[in-house]
């Protein structure tokens, strides 16, 4: 029996290796592949190419490429494009890492 739950939790560390969340709060109306975001803060959940902001109900997706900055971000920024009004989310830079999330 031991060797079967080593062997599950084993398995299941595999399973969420690949996959990331982190949170970031927005202070302004933003878009994400054309889903409006209300200012608050969202869960970032990364699953490979894949990068998903969740507040309650409201969700937006976006492909993503993952980049490494030279060094760790001191805290979780947003990089935006700004046209007609609107701000859209071009790539997020993760606090305590180097990890940057650019949008496709």
């Amino acid at each position: 029996m031991k060797k079967l739950f080593v062997l599950f939790a084993a398995s299941v560390s595999f399973v969420f290796a690949g996959a990331m969340s982190s949170k970031v709060t927005l202070f302004q109306p933003s878009l994400l592949n054309g889903v409006e975001l209300k200012p608050g803060e969202y869960k970032i959940e990364v699953d490979g190419e894949k990068m998903v902001l969740r507040n309650g109900k409201t969700k937006a997706e976006a492909a993503i490429k993952t980049e490494q900055g030279d060094s760790k971000f001191g805290s979780t920024s947003i990089r935006y494009q700004n046209g007609d009004g609107k701000y859209r989310i071009t790539e997020i830079r993760i606090g305590g890492t180097n990890t940057k999330l650019v949008v496709n």
